[in-house]
């Protein structure tokens, strides 16, 4: 009788304990088990479009290659003890506000490699967090793809539409078709290689007599990331089906609301091949180390010759080379690495560019594009300015 007692005493005791354990845990998850727990969140939109502000300025600054991984826990590399008593993803995230509250820009190009996949168990966290200071100054902000920001929870389309999705947000999965003569057609995405090709125009002043015309083009595209060619194991690049996409969209322009042949900016993750020749000759910034790119002869340089208005283009991938080279007219100009989780040298301060185009000033109001320029600033205790340079300056007289 006693023993049977006992039995029932420990059994009572055993499935309090189980209860009490289910809903311990039940307590913790509940809130991602319930459906509509939390409000919806909706998108928080920039203001669009995109345009040159009263000053007849328009800013952009390039981050390249933030390897984000998981914030506070992820360490930096390749710097010194001495440097910093702790160091991880969040010098990074410090670094991006410094830079927003130094330049202003007007829109911010995220070049690839934003996140580390192979470093983060939540790409949808990381970029949340890495793009970060970006929404909470609430700046537009547009966003491409690297060779690494796939290694981890989500592959490449998956990402270019979770990040089209974010607040402030004006990324592209892909472009839609254009074609005004087939209007089955309407919103349907372009069949093009990669996910994350778009255009994106920006207007002239507010009150000037071309804020409503698109004098800025930014063309933005996705290098891909790892190939096999010919049995040989190489970088992506930029495809063919992208070049006709491009040619296709810079033809369509002209005839919209644009200023003739506005000059554009291209930008994209993995250099091309042609960047290597630049070794021989003059450049501004630092080669320090090889050119790390497919082993294909994209066509890219021959395309962007060809349009006759794309004026530089703006690229990641080697982190410790940022210097610019002119290749037929056309300067190819590295953001140099920005991330600290990403691979640097000792005593290379991480760093960013800055591009700023301005535009030409007639009798009574701005007219296009007169200047451009670019600069990089480093992560330094003065945030230091270095290698301010012309990228393009227009000969057309009735703009100076």
């Amino acid at each position: 009788m006693n023993s049977s007692i006992g039995n029932w005493k420990h059994t009572v005791l055993y499935l309090t304990l189980i209860i009490s354990l289910v809903y311990f845990i039940e307590s913790l998850i509940s809130h991602k088990l319930h459906i509509n727990h939390n409000k919806i969140h909706l998108k928080r939109s920039p203001n669009l479009p995109l345009r040159f502000r009263d000053d007849g300025t328009f800013k952009i600054l390039q981050v390249a290659d933030m390897h984000f991984g998981m914030g506070i826990i992820t360490r930096c590399r390749d710097v010194l003890d001495s440097e910093f008593e702790y160091c991880s993803d969040l010098n990074t995230t410090r670094f991006l506000r410094r830079m927003i509250e130094a330049e202003r820009p007007d829109l911010i190009a995220f070049t690839g490699d934003n996140i580390f996949g192979s470093s983060t168990t939540d790409a949808a966290e990381s970029l949340l967090e890495a793009i970060g200071p970006a929404i909470e100054y609430g700046i537009p902000w547009a966003a491409i793809l690297g060779n690494h920001d796939q290694e981890s929870t989500l592959n490449r389309e998956e990402l270019m539409t979770f990040l089209s999705l974010m607040d402030f947000s004006v990324s592209q999965i892909n472009p839609l078709v254009e074609d005004d003569s087939d209007q089955t057609k309407g919103g349907a995405m372009r069949l093009i290689d990669g996910f994350g090709n778009y255009r994106l125009r920006v207007y002239g002043a507010p009150g000037s007599v071309l804020a409503n015309s698109t004098v800025f083009d930014l063309f933005f595209f996705d290098s891909g990331d790892r190939e096999i060619v010919q049995g040989k194991r190489t970088y992506g690049w930029i495809k063919e089906s992208q070049l006709r996409w491009l040619q296709d969209t810079s033809k369509q322009g002209h005839n919209q609301m644009t200023i003739g042949n506005p000059p554009a900016l291209a930008f994209f993750h993995i250099p091309i091949l042609e960047v290597r020749d630049l070794w021989y000759t003059p450049f501004i910034g630092q080669f320090q180390e090889g050119v790390a790119c497919s082993i294909v002869q994209s066509g890219v340089l021959q395309t962007f010759v060809s349009m006759g208005n794309v004026k530089a283009a703006f690229m990641g991938h080697d982190h410790v080379n940022d210097f610019c080279g002119n290749l037929k007219g056309i300067w190819f100009c590295y953001g140099g690495g920005f991330g600290y989780h990403a691979y640097g040298r000792p005593n290379w301060h991480r760093r960013a560019r800055v591009i700023e185009a301005k535009l030409g000033k007639g009798r009574d109001t701005w007219t296009g594009i007169q200047l451009i320029k670019t600069w990089k600033r480093l992560d330094d205790q003065d945030l230091s300015k270095i290698d301010e340079q012309v990228l393009w300056e227009t000969s057309d007289s009735f703009l100076k």
